[in-house]
């Protein structure tokens, strides 16, 4: 057995935000948003990653080419999730061990949810973990039916949903943990009978259930963490997350964000204690900022660049490392 790795679908257009860059490059506070999708998985100690590329797949193997523990695996025509990762089967076959599939538009993943998805894994010997999460605003999602044992017993699109089914509040948040040899060996029995013609990773749980195998659906992610981005409006909202989130780190830790709602700071920038940040200042990039400092209002600060603990930057003053 060999330690995890992660299977990262990326190889979707961006449809409904209507541009021609493929949706996992899209930024989120300076960075590809594919790019948090591989933190967090390296965070729950994956070495190992297989990006699935489809659409402009050449952009997006020169962004993420610089990661020395990332391969990939080419998806030419899109027909579900099943069917990439049918593309990544050599990947697969030579592992032995446990596989998180991840959608790479889902950059609020947590590292301690995916440590969860892949104990539950080897604890319970099963074959497949699917990570779930409750929501009432569950239309488009994969619904989670359970037996009356409370046992996962299948996974239903909305398109084939029934009007039971679709009331259903638990829903599939498209992260996994996988046996990859029992991966593998549903992926050989799943077919396109469904509204969308498409295969379903979805499926694959179901066949594995069905030849006996242990399948548990497994509460894990609320459905801030779960959050796919398909809209620009979405984008915003998951760039807003991480931005209160940092904030409020650096806030806990001594720093003074006099307005955080009317100030973008990238989650990359490092504050010290006592600096304080003026409302409508603007720091991005690779930025060190250290104690006792005074930034703004109206501040500019680019990216790679470092500030001297007792540094003063003026009112609209635009500083650049670049």
């Amino acid at each position: 057995m060999s330690g995890p790795m992660a299977v990262v679908l990326a190889a979707g257009k961006s449809t409904r935000m209507k541009s021609a860059l493929p949706k996992v490059l899209h930024q989120v506070c300076g960075r590809p948003m594919v790019e948090y999708v591989l933190d967090a998985a390296r965070s729950a100690s994956v070495t190992r990653i297989v990006a699935i590329v489809g659409h402009r797949a050449d952009l997006v193997q020169a962004e993420l080419s610089k990661y020395s523990d990332v391969e990939f695996a080419l998806q030419v025509e899109q027909k579900g999730t099943g069917h990439a990762l049918m593309m990544c089967r050599d990947q697969l076959r030579s592992h032995q061990g446990a596989v998180l599939v991840l959608a790479g538009d889902t950059p609020l993943l947590k590292r301690d949810s995916l440590f969860r998805l892949l104990a539950t894994l080897e604890d319970q010997r099963a074959t497949c973990v699917i990570g779930t999460a409750r929501t009432a605003n569950n239309f488009g999602l994969g619904r989670i039916i359970r037996d009356a044992d409370g046992r996962f017993e299948k996974i239903v699109e909305e398109k084939d949903a029934t009007a039971e089914e679709k009331r259903v509040q638990e829903i599939n948040t498209g992260c996994y943990a996988f046996d990859s040899q029992a991966l593998l060996a549903s992926l050989d029995k799943i077919k396109p009978n469904n509204s969308q013609a498409e295969y379903y990773l979805t499926d694959c749980p179901r066949v594995m259930k069905d030849s006996g195998q242990k399948v548990v659906a497994l509460e894990t992610f609320d459905m801030v963490e779960a959050l796919g981005v398909n809209t620009r409006e979405q984008l915003a909202e998951v760039t807003r997350t991480l931005q209160r989130t940092a904030m409020s780190n650096w806030m806990v830790n001594g720093t003074t964000i006099v307005s955080p709602e009317n100030t973008f700071i990238d989650p990359q920038v490092k504050l010290g204690a006592d600096t304080v940040i003026e409302p409508f200042s603007f720091i991005s990039g690779a930025v060190v900022i250290g104690d006792n400092c005074h930034i703004g209002p109206n501040a500019v600060i680019e990216g790679p660049l470092q500030l001297e603990s007792g540094t003063i930057v003026a009112p609209f003053q635009h500083l650049s490392g670049k």
